[in-house]
C-alpha cells in the first residue's frame, strides 16, 4: 500500500472476493528495507504489519511537545516507531535533516505512529500527526477510524485531534455516509462511545461531511480536518471578542518550518483586546501568534 498500513477491512474484502491473503510488511529507506514482516504460516492478522524482523529492535515510546524520546509505551499503547539494527543509516548527507533523525542511544525515529500488541505484532496507525493526545494520553486514531467504519450507514470516517485548552486536545471525527444511508450525528457519536474500548477514545463531536479529502491514490488525507478542527477550537475560543464586534480570522498552517502554527487574525481590536486573545490562547499547545490588522 506504500506510505500507509494496509486497512484490515481491505485486506479481509480481497481475501473474501478473490481467495488470495494479503500480507502487509513495514519498512522505509532509512532502514534499508524492510524492518518487520508477517509470519509465513497461520491466519493474517489483516491491520498489522507482522513482527520484527532478526537483529532487528523496534519499540514504541512516547515523546514530547519537543519531539525528544520520555519513555517506552505499555503494550497496546500508540506512540513513534524507533528502530535499531544493522540496516539502519547513520544519517542523511545533508546533515541539517539529521537532528530529530535519532533518539538518543542510536534509534532510529521514523515518524511512524504504531502500537504492539501482547504477541509482538506491529499496527502501524499513522504518522505523528495522527496521534491524538488527551489529558497525556495517547489515542490511536486508527481505532476510531476503524470503529467508525463499522457503522452500517458510514462510508469513510477520519479521527483528528481538536485542541482543548483543558485536556490538550479532545478526539473528534468527521465521517463520509453511504450513498443513500441517513444516520445522524448523535447516532454515531453514541455508536463509537459504545464500541470503542478505551473511553477517552471515543469522539466528542461527529461531523457528517459531504466528502473525506483523499490522497490521489485514494487514500484519506487528514491535514484539511486537522486544520479544520483547530481553526472552529479556536474561533469559539475567541467568540466573546468577536461578539465584541472585533473580526477574527484563524488560520492554521501545519507545515510551518517550527511545527504547526495558528495565527489569529484581529481587526479593530485595541492592545487591550489583543492581550486578552493572547491570554485565551496560551491555555492551548499549539503554537500561535496573535496579528492585528493595524500591524500590532
Amino acid at each position: 500500500t506504500g506510505s500507509a498500513a494496509l486497512p484490515a477491512a481491505v485486506g479481509r474484502a480481497v481475501e473474501e472476493k478473490f481467495g488470495v491473503i494479503m500480507l502487509s510488511n513495514y519498512g522505509l529507506t532509512e532502514n534499508t528495507a524492510s524492518a518487520a514482516m508477517p509470519p509465513r504460516h497461520g491466519r493474517p492478522r489483516y491491520g498489522s504489519s507482522g513482527i520484527r524482523l532478526p537483529y532487528t529492535q523496534i519499540k514504541a515510546v512516547k515523546v514530547g511537545s519537543d519531539g525528544a524520546y520520555e519513555a517506552d509505551c505499555a503494550i497496546g499503547e500508540a506512540g513513534v516507531i524507533a528502530i535499531k539494527g544493522p540496516g539502519v543509516t547513520k544519517g542523511y548527507v545533508d546533515e541539517s535533516l539529521n537532528a530529530s533523525l535519532f533518539f538518543e542511544g542510536g534509534w532510529l525515529n521514523t515518524g511512524d505512529l504504531g502500537r504492539f500488541d501482547e504477541d509482538g505484532f506491529i499496527w502501524i496507525t499513522g504518522r505523528l500527526k495522527d496521534l491524538i493526545i488527551r489529558g497525556g494520553n495517547n489515542i490511536d486514531s486508527r481505532i476510531i477510524d476503524e470503529t467508525l467504519q463499522d457503522h452500517e450507514a458510514v462510508e469513510l470516517a477520519a479521527a483528528v485531534g481538536k485542541p482543548d485548552s483543558y485536556a490538550g486536545e479532545l478526539p473528534i471525527a468527521y465521517v463520509q455516509l453511504k450513498p443513500g444511508a441517513d444516520a445522524s450525528a448523535e447516532d454515531i457519536r453514541l455508536f463509537a462511545r459504545e464500541h470503542i474500548p478505551e473511553r477517552g477514545a471515543a469522539p466528542a463531536e461527529i461531523h457528517i461531511i459531504d466528502k473525506i479529502p483523499l490522497t490521489d491514490v485514494g487514500k484519506i488525507f487528514k491535514p484539511p480536518l486537522r486544520r479544520d478542527a483547530a481553526e472552529k477550537a479556536f474561533a469559539e475560543a475567541l467568540a466573546n471578542l468577536a461578539g465584541r464586534g472585533i473580526g477574527i480570522e484563524v488560520n492554521v498552517d501545519d507545515g510551518a518550518a517550527l511545527g504547526t502554527l495558528a495565527t489569529i487574525h484581529l481587526t479593530g481590536a485595541d492592545e487591550g483586546a489583543a492581550a486578552e486573545a493572547a491570554e485565551i490562547m496560551s491555555a492551548y499547545t499549539m503554537r500561535h501568534e496573535i496579528v492585528r490588522a493595524d500591524g500590532g
